[in-house]
């Protein structure tokens, strides 16, 4: 942290309390308090200070607050919700408890969709990579009923595909192989419209029968990681996961008003060809049973 301290509300988000423009209306309404005064727009705060929002508090630059990032191999059959009227089992029910702080879901998978899903203490990192302008990558594993003719793989990688709420388009589909009537394929694409991949085959008259994300952005899912496990990553992948999602430790200007930055050659490369992380931290076991072989 500089001389000057951090922006309150870039703090709060890094803290997982929500996105920087939220954290702006909560100042303005009140909701903020920075060492036991009001908190105000544009204070800054400096490494010690203790800030209190919505019955939460923080020490500033406690080790505590740092970003973490974790890695769930969600199986199928839960949903990736605290609250359900049907009290479906949920991802939130697995997760190491937080003190201060708490998991934030980047993104969602369906109910009957297993695979990656990655949970973040960053509202900031969050956002970001949730905002349809960044692009990020995601790849699954797709296991159809019935075979795409060359047609229909040219049409979804160059024309794509018109749904109700839009055209989609992948950016890159590979074939897998099958046997009988099954037939598995992996396909990226750049955005994460509600079932959208599902949606996609279903109108080519292929429904899925499995589908599970193997890849969002630069985070692979680990080998090792089996259904119903977590990982967290360390320190380093942490700061490589920030460095490539542009979020940087000076304070900036206010999130609603920041386009995505120009990242850094690194981080760059980084996405062309993404050096996977894999979660080097050690994997913690729930009641899931391992990934099946494909």
């Amino acid at each position: 942290m500089n001389e000057q301290g951090e922006k309150l509300q870039k703090v709060l988000a890094q803290a997982g309390f929500g996105s920087r423009r939220t954290m702006e209306e909560w100042i303005a309404a009140g909701r903020v308090s920075v060492n036991g005064e009001p908190a105000t727009l544009g204070m800054r705060v400096l490494e010690g200070d203790l800030v209190k929002a919505d019955r939460r508090t923080i020490r500033v630059g406690e080790r505590d607050n740092a970003a973490r990032v974790l890695l769930y191999h969600k199986p199928e059959g839960e949903i990736v919700s605290r609250d359900d009227p049907e009290k479906r089992a949920s991802v939130f029910d697995k997760l190491p408890k937080l003190r201060g702080q708490k998991w934030i879901a980047i993104g969602r998978l369906d109910f009957n969709t297993s695979g990656l899903l990655i949970f973040t203490t960053s509202g900031e990192l969050a956002n970001r990579l949730m905002h349809p302008r960044f692009e990020v990558e995601r790849e699954y594993a797709v296991r159809v009923q019935g075979k795409m003719t060359e047609a229909q793989i040219n049409q979804v990688l160059k024309d794509g595909i018109e749904l109700e709420d839009g055209p989609v388009r992948f950016e890159k589909l590979e074939d897998q192989g099958g046997e009988g009537f099954n037939h598995w394929y992996r396909v990226m694409l750049k955005e994460g419209r509600n079932r959208v991949v599902r949606r996609t085959f279903d109108a080519l008259g292929l429904p899925v029968s499995r589908l599970m994300r193997v890849r969002f952005g630069i985070i692979n899912l680990p080998p090792r990681l089996k259904r119903g496990m977590t990982a967290e990553l360390g320190e380093g992948e942490v700061a490589q996961v920030l460095d490539w999602a542009g979020v940087f430790s000076d304070g900036g200007v206010p999130q609603q008003d920041m386009p995505i930055p120009q990242r850094s050659e690194r981080a760059k490369r980084s996405s062309a060809a993404p050096r996977p992380i894999r979660g080097a931290g050690r994997a913690s076991a729930g009641k899931g049973s391992p990934a099946p072989k494909r």
